[in-house]
């Protein structure tokens, strides 16, 4: 990737987009729905020229933990207002997109990565250490947030009590928190790529300003991504009670279009022969995910006295279980081929039919 010119579309689109968001309020219908969903699309596209800038300047792991955490915080920040808006319905709003953006990346991303890049490059390599890790944060993570609320008594149903929200926001951050710190500092190496492999491997690294400017507009982009997602929701919702599918299916939309700049990042990469940076991307942005999400949304319903749902129904609760071994297994030799890549995405097929059929 060519460091020293932005390209036009890279800063055009952002600021297009923002002139439509700006829009959305006093225009209605169908036109300028259409528009904003291009406009969401063509930005993401920047948003992801911007992260792979500041990726290239800051170096692994570092570059791939800016996407994520900048992402996943404007994703809690759409979550929470759609909850505040409207509380009763959006009870289990928090869970069906965490547990969406967990399926689209175990199973979604991770297994175009691995189908794309094993297709092109036969068979690659990462550090078994770094992903290992992130796997036992991850399942640790999912499992204590999204099915022990199944199993507690002090309340009915798939929620918590006050005391025993707070003191799943305390586990969840210190869990994110301790990931983080190995990564980036204990134990960086886990996370670095396997010798020097990849064809971008020796691009040479932007300057200090392109990078400032890039992190800019990579925030411009993604706060004008989840603004534009936010504007569609409604029409999305009518939409889902128009051809009668489940509620849930909203939250896997949602998670969708807040994870696509992620997505096409760690496909770009994993196509470049960079499949660490990809494992990278990918599990840390579900750790993100979970890990901000829930304090966040139990912050919200303590203090605004919402009610939240976190527990997941059984049906989930074994696609969950699967996509946890799978991974395992696939992400426990440091080595891939095509036929993870096709796993993973069986699993993400069969989960996203049965949220429409179930």
């Amino acid at each position: 990737m060519a460091a020293a010119r932005t390209p036009w579309w890279a800063y055009t689109w952002p600021l297009l987009a923002w002139a439509v968001l700006l829009m959305t309020p006093f225009v209605k219908g169908g036109l300028i729905d259409a528009v904003a969903g291009v406009a969401l699309v063509t930005t993401v596209f920047a948003a992801v020229y911007h992260a792979e800038v500041v990726a290239l300047r800051t170096g692994e792991p570092f570059g791939t933990l800016v996407l994520a955490v900048a992402v996943t915080t404007i994703e809690v920040a759409l979550i929470v207002s759609i909850m505040i808006g409207a509380p009763a319905e959006k009870a289990g709003l928090a869970r069906d997109t965490v547990f969406a953006a967990v399926m689209i990346v175990c199973n979604g991303i991770v297994g175009l990565c691995l189908l794309w890049g094993g297709a092109r490059h036969h068979e690659q390599g990462f550090q078994v250490h770094g992903a290992s890790a992130a796997l036992a944060v991850l399942a640790a993570l999912t499992v204590l947030t999204l099915v022990l609320p199944n199993v507690t008594t002090s309340t009915p149903g798939p929620s918590l009590a006050k005391s025993q929200l707070i003191f799943e926001g305390i586990v969840s951050l210190v869990l994110y928190a301790s990931f983080v710190f190995v990564q980036t500092v204990r134990h960086r190496d886990y996370f670095l790529p396997v010798g020097s492999a990849g064809e971008e491997a020796h691009a040479p690294p932007p300057s200090n300003t392109t990078a400032v400017v890039s992190a800019g507009l990579l925030l411009t982009a993604l706060v004008a991504v989840v603004g534009l997602a936010k504007s569609l929701t409604p029409t999305l919702e009518m939409g889902v009670a128009r051809v009668d599918v489940p509620k849930a299916v909203v939250g896997i939309v949602i998670a969708g279009l807040v994870l696509l700049p992620e997505g096409l990042a760690a496909v770009r990469a994993a196509r470049s022969n960079r499949l660490q940076t990809s494992l990278n991307l990918a599990l840390g942005s579900a750790l993100a995910s979970i890990g901000l999400t829930i304090p966040a949304v139990a912050i919200v319903s303590i203090a605004l006295q919402q009610p939240l749902e976190l527990g997941l129904g059984a049906k989930d609760q074994l696609l969950l279980a699967l996509t946890l071994l799978v991974g395992v297994i696939t992400l426990g030799t440091g080595r891939t081929t095509v036929l993870q890549g096709v796993v993973h995405l069986v699993i993400f097929a069969v989960f996203l039919f049965f949220a429409v059929v179930p």
